[in-house]
């Protein structure tokens, strides 16, 4: 009987460890972000022009408009909208992952499937995450984007 419990409780070690094991691996996925999906966006605005990178989010969508960037860059009109973000149209449709969010300063956000958002205020809305413009602060962002309408070139980096 001794050797019976003995070695129920080995098996059990071993797959308690086993499974520990397993769930050390950390994916960049679980930050919410895809490391090796990053995009560059050429803003042309009335402050001049300027050159930012983004790190896309862990969705379909995000994957999807990767790789539609693969295919070259896509040149966006981003119109002002609501003195918190600039708006413009895709061209196509992407796949949808809305939920409820709050945006803050460099959130870029799919809306209504074929619309892009670059966020340079907070909102509060249903939408699709796609990624997040890196390293910017929002006053910073804010004078990038300038007032008025901006043209975005964004594409895949190399």
């Amino acid at each position: 009987m001794r050797k019976l419990i003995s070695y129920i409780l080995t098996i059990l070690l071993l797959s308690t460890t086993a499974c520990a094991n397993g769930s050390k691996e950390t994916k960049s996925s679980d930050k919410g972000e895809l490391s090796d999906m990053k995009i560059s966006i050429q803003i042309t605005s009335d402050s001049g022009n300027h050159n930012l990178t983004a790190t896309l989010a862990d969705n379909s969508s995000a994957v999807a408009f990767y790789e539609l960037l693969k295919k070259g860059p896509l040149t966006v009109k981003l119109n002002e909208y609501g003195g918190f973000e600039k708006v413009g149209s895709l061209g196509t449709s992407l796949p949808r992952n809305d939920r409820q969010v709050k945006t803050s300063a460099g959130d870029i956000m799919l809306y209504q499937g074929n619309q892009i958002t670059i966020f340079y205020n907070g909102n509060s809305w249903s939408y699709t995450p796609l990624g997040k413009v890196d390293g910017v602060t929002q006053a910073e962002l804010k004078k990038i984007l300038g007032k008025g309408n901006v043209t975005a070139v964004f594409s895949v980096m190399e």
